[in-house]
């Protein structure tokens, strides 16, 4: 197998072949390197070596970190020819000793064979081995196969099943790499005990189904069929029962539109950092999640007036079941909300746009970010079928860039301290003044800071 690996991968393999063991790359690096892909995350196996002389070899390339007990998992770090770190094992097998993701108890034995040591492993796409001296392929399950063949097939029934989180994993990858899940491997998935599953190890799942997947609605038209929505989602059930308007919603109702709002959406965010571009893809997801509780026929139309504030709620519940809040230190859920309740917000003032303020877009700015609205916008305009142009977006684009408030509304230029040099007692006053100067601000009245204490002597109570 012709794969370009790092030169420390042989390095360390040589090393390690001179100590008594064979160190062999495994799992994903495997899998990508055989598709083409660069290989991101490096793992490799030792077997013949017992962890203590393992952990003496590689120590003596850098710094070792152990994690685990009954089994050995040494983080190498500090190696020269490798950056970052790479995770260094002895073959493991497992046994379901308690219920839910963690009550597996895992055992390590570097004799083990490479057969009977990729039987743990999840998925036979996921169970290739790869000599770096050699360049040998090791393909004990028929991994190979079943890539060529884009299907995603369980190593082993009993193992698989041992692990609820594998049915989540098995939706993210079949949507990321276009797969085919095996009959046998989708009937294991719809029985796991999903709610044995921690939130985060949920999201985790859920946030590479929305980041990583060319098509999110895969994953998620899987979770459906499966019959797992309810234990994950529960908020997006009712969705495939909500009608929609069909003169502006042809494709059909909540669920089929929200499918393919997501899909437009995860072609927008490849320029965003990760915390803005899975706030952009959760609000896609969660836009329309007001439309049950509002949707009605009126006048033989169907309405859903309100669902954008309605949707606030169910979002909220959302967002608790899978523990999102801030990550990297940005407010995710803040963020998610205001995208929700504001989604509808670019078309509307489009349609009013010969009547709309610098100021209306400013404090649109201050509710959700505006470069991000725009982006959700415009996905939930593309995602229906027919043929519709985001005119109102690309207009709504086109002030906020140049109101320059497309991440965030204007700074104030009043402070506090200003307000207090006019020698305001510190209290409430302060602050009424502050924000009084601001709303005046926001309209265009006030430009720089002179203007604002200005306007802020005009408004101190005599």
């Amino acid at each position: 197998m012709d794969v370009p690996l790092p030169a420390g991968i042989r390095t360390l393999a040589e090393r390690l072949r001179r100590a008594g063991g064979r160190a062999l790359l495994v799992g994903g690096a495997v899998r990508d390197g055989l598709r083409g892909l660069p290989l991101v995350d490096l793992d490799v196996e030792v077997y013949g070596l017992a962890p203590e002389r393992l952990r003496a070899e590689l120590e003596s390339l850098g710094r070792v970190d152990a994690v685990g007990q009954a089994f050995t998992v040494f983080k190498l770090s500090g190696f020269a020819e490798l950056p970052g770190s790479i995770d260094v094992s002895i073959p493991r097998r497992d046994s379901k000793s308690s219920p839910g993701h963690r009550g597996i108890a895992v055992t390590g034995d570097p004799q083990l064979s490479v057969h009977e040591a990729a039987r743990r492993r999840d998925f036979t796409v996921n169970a290739l081995l790869l000599d770096p001296l050699s360049g040998e392929l090791l393909d004990p399950h028929g991994g190979r196969r079943d890539l060529e063949a884009r299907v995603l097939r369980a190593v082993d029934a009993g193992s698989f099943a041992q692990d609820p989180l594998r049915a989540l994993r098995a939706v993210q990858m079949a949507a990321r790499f276009e797969m085919t899940v095996d009959v046998e491997t989708a009937r294991l998935c719809a029985v796991m005990p999903l709610r044995e599953l921690p939130a985060e190890r949920v999201f985790g799942e859920i946030e590479k189904l929305l980041l990583k997947s060319p098509r999110p609605s895969r994953g998620f038209v899987l979770l459906r069929e499966w019959g797992m929505l309810a234990a994950v989602a529960p908020e997006l059930v009712p969705l495939a029962t909500t009608a929609q308007d069909p003169q502006w919603h042809p494709e059909g109702d909540v669920w089929i539109h929200t499918l393919l709002v997501i899909d437009e959406a995860a072609r927008l965010i490849a320029d965003i950092d990760r915390p803005r571009a899975l706030a952009v893809m959760l609000g896609a997801l969660c836009h329309d999640l007001g439309k049950p509780a509002t949707t009605k026929l009126e006048d033989g139309r169907i309405r859903s007036r309100g669902h954008e504030e309605a949707g606030v709620s169910p979002t909220t519940s959302l967002l608790d079941r899978w523990n999102v809040h801030t990550l990297l230190g940005y407010d995710l859920r803040a963020q998610v909300l205001g995208l929700v309740a504001h989604h509808l917000k670019p078309g509307q003032l489009f349609d009013a746009r010969d009547r709309v303020s610098d100021g209306a877009i400013r404090r649109l700015a201050g509710k959700c970010e505006a470069e991000l609205l725009y982006r959700v916008a415009r996905a939930d305009c593309l995602g229906r079928a027919g043929d519709w142009e985001p005119v109102a977006m690309d207009w709504f684009r086109e002030r906020v860039r140049a109101l320059d408030v497309a991440e965030r509304p204007p700074e104030p230029l009043l402070r506090g301290r200003h307000v207090l040099e006019l020698g305001v007692a510190p209290g409430p006053e302060v602050g009424r003044v502050v924000r009084a100067v601001y709303e005046r601000q926001l309209d265009g009245a006030v430009t720089n800071l002179a203007e604002a204490i200005a306007e802020a002597r005009k408004r101190l109570k005599p």
